[in-house]
């Protein structure tokens, strides 16, 4: 199977900082008053995306937008996944503005979307944000064993782990659709193996079309 063009993949850590479970206890009750619920920061992530890349498109062009995403919209990218990874127990470390973090995420892009196209995705991609939705609950209870695991003797599940590091790759997947760089339909796929995280080696063109619906 073709690897898709966008991947994440984190190695486990051999232990856990359990100060780091109180920190994401105070994010979690921060953004909870602020957004009155965690859910509506990432839905709005899932609105501005594309919103944004569309944007960036229609004001330079596809190649453009590509050549210059290492330093807007791939580092967003990057940072969004990383704070996933942060929160969701797979890293003690958040991502910074410089890429450095244990989570990576590698895009490589193709075609040439259109503003349009890629608004059209909001659309597209409903069905994905209502699985993880869905898989975000589940995510949410093992997120909870997981801290508690670390409270008490400071290691994560590997089973745990591998779930959570799935729903990020899916996640990851979402979000590279959304914001234009992959023009394949991401699948619905909660991959654990590591070599599901294998970046493609070479950016093969494809057109632009959307999938039917």
């Amino acid at each position: 199977m073709t690897p898709y063009g966008a991947t994440f993949d984190i190695d486990p850590q051999e232990s856990y900082d359990k100060t780091q479970v109180a920190i994401r206890i105070v994010i979690l009750i921060v953004l909870s008053i602020i957004a009155g619920a965690v859910g509506w920061i990432f839905g709005l992530a899932y609105l501005i995306v594309p919103v944004v890349a569309a944007v960036m498109i229609s004001q330079k062009g596809a190649a453009s937008y590509f050549a210059e995403s290492d330093r807007n919209m791939k580092t967003w990218l990057r940072m969004l996944i990383g704070f996933y990874a942060y929160l969701g127990m797979l890293t003690d470390k958040l991502p910074g503005a410089d890429g450095d973090s244990p989570a990576r995420v590698q895009v490589t892009p193709s075609g040439e979307p259109t503003a349009g196209a890629v608004l059209l995705r909001i659309i597209l991609a409903i069905p994905h944000a209502i699985v993880l939705g869905l898989l975000g609950i589940v995510a949410g209870i093992f997120v909870l064993v997981a801290a508690i695991m670390v409270l008490l003797n400071g290691t994560n599940s590997e089973g745990i782990f591998s779930f959570l590091r799935g729903y990020a790759r899916w996640n990851a997947r979402m979000y590279a659709y959304l914001a234009g760089f992959v023009q394949e339909y991401p699948p619905f796929a909660l991959d654990t193996g590591s070599d599901a995280a294998t970046p493609p080696a070479a950016a093969e063109p494809t057109s632009g079309r959307e999938p039917s619906s």
